[in-house]
């Protein structure tokens, strides 16, 4: 079988939640995303630079509903991916802004990355990918990743730079 296109992305992701009016206070008042739609108190589209959404959050299965009990499955985390280190530093800014605790940050050598919990309690991780010629390889050209500590007091000092 031969591999998927490397044309392939992943457009966007739908959420259940709990509190619709709570998780857009967190999507777009704290992250910065923007409505694009929304069907009443039901749901909400949201995105950013106007597509038509890159995250649905609806009710229509869990409104007022509690998380997934730890030891079962779901979602582990969904992935945002940031254009570089300065709109990385502004989220990081953001989320300090509105005290939301991360729950860990990395530099995995590829990238750089940011740990968290919406209201609901699901994984998101907040990116930035360094350029392949920067991304660490073997002697023999494998890659390499890793994971050490993110320096945040670094990573903010990027939004004195731009």
């Amino acid at each position: 079988m031969s591999a998927i296109s490397s044309d392939v992305r992943i457009g966007h992701v739908h959420l259940k939640v709990s509190d619709l009016e709570r998780a857009l206070n967190f999507y777009c008042g704290v992250l910065g995303f923007e409505v694009t739609q929304r069907w009443g108190t039901q749901a909400a589209f949201i995105s950013a630079g106007g597509y038509h959404h890159h995250i649905g959050l609806n009710t229509w299965e869990s409104r007022g509903g509690h998380p997934p009990a730890p030891g079962t499955t779901g979602l582990y985390h969904m992935a945002i991916l940031y254009p570089d280190r300065a709109t990385l530093a502004d989220a990081l800014r953001r989320l300090k802004k509105a005290r939301i605790r991360l729950d860990g940050a990395a530099d995995h050598g590829v990238s750089e990355a940011l740990y968290l919990r919406d209201p609901d309690q699901n994984g998101v991780e907040l990116y930035r990918d360094r350029p392949p010629s920067e991304w660490p390889r073997t002697a023999t050209g494998e890659l390499a990743m890793f994971t050490q500590p993110l320096d945040l007091d670094a990573l903010l000092g990027e939004l004195a730079l731009v």
